[in-house]
């Protein structure tokens, strides 16, 4: 057993406090099969080449992480790390050499600690068989696998470097979308498309079964179906119940945004609710329905939290309808109920639900009534506001960001625009392999940064329509003060 419970704590009651443990997967071999036929099945907007994926833009995501949250598995031994003769062993979960974080926690090396036992390596295989239509022979052969390959396996689809015996799961790189922690309880997820499936599986064997989770197993909350589900008409009834982590966040102790989206239902959203307020999780919850489009995707790739009075967003999303100066006969018989405007609607037990013009108002209520930020709150326009900018750079993640302590967050090095609206609300950039050598040559100390978007290398991790926001599943931040 490579990881253990001693000491874990399972609690986020913010997007921005103080990061301490989070739960990632580093790209596997899968990612490097994906073929253009399957991409979009698979939910990939293209292929991607894995190598650079790897050594020249995750890999500095991991040692980025390992100097805020566990520096002392990287500090003074960079350069050994990178050395080429390292051959990578660091950042490989089944390597000797792999860094094998408390804090920075790699899916596969928990998969692997609950394939040591018998009885739960059974029990997966035989249900990961029968996802993929797997023979009887394959399935005997996949329980007599060591762990660490069986691991492999079961995440990458290939039984060695070239027989593949089912699909790889690459969006498993997407480690919020499988869970996310609300306070002390774990809420899994419901995925929208069966690509997604395997992924869900994994996340309910391990937070079931790991002993690092073991304190909080009565806390994990599993999203029912709705009664009688199965005599709807139709495979892809488009009234699933679904929810994925990307629509969900922890604002405040007390209050989760749930968004509507094309991966997450209304069903979705209500059997959570029910769920989060029969066990006092939160006393509210606001659902935020964004457009159906591939374009959205999740909330968090129209808005991700910065600081206490700050967020990045999509500004054509925020405003309604008809917002504005109305002097254009467009602006005048535009249709008012056209379905794709953002809709707001916050839900708080025992009372009647509250409605919400525009998303900035909602992100402006968070901070002041729920964070208790006494500053004017501050938003940054995805592009600068400036079209055809916000688009494209919302398309890239400018607005998927992710918080490793309150003001310093991570995003793509592409979206020069965006880069620039943050410099002009105050915030220093730096790139990632500056920044990380500072940390090395303690020129900079991670506790006393302050107001920084560190830009990461994003070539090929763009390509998956993912930002290191859907690239995290925090399990730990301090609280927010």
């Amino acid at each position: 057993m490579k990881l253990s419970n001693n000491d874990f704590k399972l609690d986020v009651t913010s997007e921005i406090g103080n990061l301490r443990a989070l739960l990632i997967h580093s790209p596997d071999n899968g990612l490097g099969k994906v073929v253009p036929s399957k991409a979009q099945d698979w939910l990939f907007e293209d292929i991607v080449h894995l190598e650079t994926m790897r050594k020249n833009e995750y890999d500095f995501y991991v040692k980025l992480l390992m100097y805020f949250l566990d520096p002392a598995k990287i500090k003074g031994k960079l350069k050994e790390i990178d050395a080429k003769e390292s051959n990578r062993a660091f950042y490989k979960p089944d390597n000797k050499d792999f860094h094998c974080s408390n804090k920075v926690i790699e899916i596969q090396t928990l998969l692997e600690d609950i394939l040591q036992e018998d009885d739960i390596r059974k029990k997966l295989i035989a249900s990961v068989c029968a996802i993929e239509n797997c023979n009887y022979r394959l399935q005997l052969k996949l329980i007599d696998t060591p762990p660490a390959e069986l691991a492999k396996i079961i995440i990458s689809g290939s039984l060695n470097k070239n027989e593949m015996i089912f699909a790889p799961i690459p969006n498993l790189i997407f480690s919020r979308d499988i869970g996310i922690a609300v306070n002390n309880f774990m809420l899994l997820n419901k995925p929208a498309k069966k690509a997604r499936a395997r992924e869900t599986l994994l996340a309910r064997y391990i937070f079931f079964n790991h002993p690092l989770f073991a304190g909080y197993r009565d806390n994990i909350l599993e999203i029912p179906e709705t009664v009688q589900h199965f005599l709807r008409p139709g495979e892809d009834n488009e009234q699933k119940t679904t929810l994925e982590g990307g629509d969900v966040m922890m604002v405040s102790p007390q209050h989760l945004i749930i968004g509507c989206s094309e991966r997450t239902s209304v069903s979705g959203a209500n059997e959570a609710i029910k769920l989060l307020f029969q066990n006092e999780v939160v006393k509210k919850v606001t659902i935020v329905k964004i457009p159906h489009k591939r374009d959205y995707m999740h909330i968090d790739t129209v808005f991700t939290q910065v600081k206490r009075n700050t967020w990045v967003l999509l500004r054509s999303l925020a405003v309604p309808d008809g917002a504005g100066e109305i002097d254009e006969p467009l602006g005048w018989f535009a249709d008012k109920k056209n379905k794709d405007k953002t809709e707001i609607v916050q839900f708080a037990k025992g009372k009647k639900p509250k409605t919400f013009k525009r998303l900035e108002d909602l992100l402006n209520d968070v901070s002041k009534n729920d964070l208790g930020s006494i500053e004017n709150t501050v938003f940054i326009y995805s592009g600068g506001d400036t079209f055809p900018y916000d688009a494209r750079e919302q398309w890239t993640d400018s607005c998927n960001l992710l918080a490793l302590k309150e003001g310093v967050v991570l995003g793509y090095d592409r979206n020069d625009k965006t880069v620039e609206a943050f410099k002009q609300k105050g915030f220093k950039v730096i790139k990632v392999k500056e920044l990380l050598q500072k940390f090395e040559n303690d020129e900079l100390n991670p506790e006393t940064m302050t107001d920084t978007l560190i830009l990461m290398p994003s070539a090929e991790l763009s390509r998956a329509r993912g930002g290191f926001h859907c690239m995290s599943m925090p399990l730990l931040r301090d609280k927010v003060l």
